[in-house]
């Protein structure tokens, strides 16, 4: 008994044992939904021909997309499969859903760390800018333009890019075939730049609004005006006492954009043609392929879970006292 008390207290087990129910739960809803949803691969794949198919016929094809057992059967036949590594099958693509996922979550992973890298570039200067002067000019225009970018949709700002750069300068790398990183470096950080930007910014937003809500709460700590008292240098007390212990807050906001980012830009991967994870989501609910929506959703939830896991492991490094919470 003790040593179930043990286990359930322990924060590194909690979390997985919270990530083990989170993800059961994903799977569970995603499985649902999928099935709310009017139409199915029969339709999705034949249209309007759909209604020519004899009762035999479509008989045929539910044994074959697997649709024709019971939704219970169903879920644990899928989810046995994923356990013993098998996500399922494309019939569209005609390969495996790990042979998809293997090939579109590289891009996803290289828009998510260049799209965070620009947002905290943007982000932490930024809020850092306008918490120096709290309601000065500098502090307004910050959280203006915070405003400006946190309220224009990602659907208009990268039409609007990519329309003005190709038309205006004839530049549009995305209209080519999508180069990889290890075929063509310089192409593809051609074609990364644009989207990259437009998340960049768009996620820069609550990252300075989170930075400068943290650096003017820790400033009007009683430990800051001790150390300010003791002649600790200004620049000094900037970095070592006050940025340090904003970390947490910073560190929490880029672990849920991040996550947020590896979950998918959908309407970016579909507007700059980016082969990435999401976009294979969309494809395969168009196609009303249950196996690459169910599969693709469980593999960005455990994406997820991972970068949530992460974020709790740097906490550990910018402050050990959380882990004893």
């Amino acid at each position: 008994m003790r040593t179930l008390s043990y286990l359930a207290g322990h924060p590194v087990l909690r979390r997985v044992g919270e990530a083990v129910l989170t993800l059961l739960g994903v799977s569970v809803l995603t499985f649902v939904l999928l099935r709310v949803l009017p139409g199915d691969q029969i339709t999705a794949s034949y249209g309007i021909d759909a209604g020519d198919l004899t009762p035999e016929q479509i008989a045929q094809l539910r044994a074959y997309y697997g649709v024709d057992k019971p939704l219970v059967q169903q879920f644990f036949s899928w989810l046995g499969g994923v356990l013993t590594g098998n996500l399922g099958v494309s019939s569209n693509a005609g390969q495996s859903v790990a042979d998809l996922t293997s090939q579109a979550l590289p891009v996803t992973a290289e828009l998510a760390v260049l799209a965070i890298l620009l947002a905290l570039l943007i982000g932490v200067p930024a809020g850092l800018l306008a918490a120096s002067r709290p309601g000065a000019l500098r502090d307004t225009t910050a959280q203006t333009l915070s405003l400006l970018s946190l309220s224009a949709p990602v659907f208009l700002t990268s039409t609007v890019l990519a329309t003005v750069l190709a038309n205006s300068f004839g530049w549009n790398p995305n209209g080519l075939n999508y180069a990889r990183l290890t075929e063509d470096p310089l192409l593809n950080l051609q074609q990364m730049l644009l989207p990259a930007l437009v998340l960049g910014v768009s996620i820069a937003s609550p990252i300075m609004q989170t930075t400068r809500t943290a650096i003017l709460d820790i400033r009007g700590e009683d430990f800051i005006r001790t150390a300010r008292a003791k002649g600790v240098p200004e620049r000094l007390l900037q970095i070592r006492h006050v940025l340090r212990n904003a970390l947490i807050p910073i560190v929490t906001m880029s672990g849920l954009q991040f996550g947020f980012l590896l979950g998918g830009a959908v309407v970016v991967e579909q507007i700059f043609s980016l082969p990435g994870i999401g976009r294979q989501v969309l494809i395969g609910m168009g196609q009303k392929e249950y196996s690459v929506v169910q599969s693709t959703v469980l593999v960005i939830a455990v994406l997820f879970v991972l970068v949530n896991l992460l974020t709790d492991l740097v906490y550990r490094l910018v402050d050990p006292r959380v882990w004893s919470r």
